[in-house]
C-alpha cells in the first residue's frame, strides 16, 4: 500500500477531523495527476507543518466541481479524492 502525504490549512484539516469533509481537492494540473497516481490506496493529512496527522483509505479519484464550502474553486474543475474509512 502507498500512501499519498498531503498538507493542509487548519480549517480543512478540522473539518475532515470531524468528519465533515468526505473529499480533498488539488488543481487539475500535470503535477498533481502525476503525484497522485493510481497506486496510492491512502492518503496521509497534515496539519501544516506540524507533526499532526490522521490517514484515510481513498474511496476512489475522479475530476469535476467540488463543493466550494469544502475549498474547491466555484469557477473550474478539480482533481477529487474520496476518502474512505479512516485508518
Amino acid at each position: 500500500m502507498k500512501t499519498l502525504h498531503l498538507i493542509l490549512k487548519g480549517q480543512w484539516y478540522d473539518m475532515i477531523d470531524r468528519g465533515e469533509k468526505k473529499e480533498e481537492y488539488r488543481e487539475l494540473t500535470p503535477y498533481w495527476m502525476k503525484r497522485i497516481g493510481s497506486e496510492h490506496t491512502r492518503v496521509c493529512f497534515h496539519k501544516g507543518y506540524t507533526s499532526t496527522t490522521m490517514t484515510f483509505a481513498i474511496e476512489g479519484k475522479s475530476y469535476g466541481y467540488g463543493n466550494p464550502d469544502w475549498g474547491a474553486p466555484a469557477d473550474r474543475k478539480v482533481l477529487k479524492i474520496q476518502l474512505g474509512e479512516r485508518l
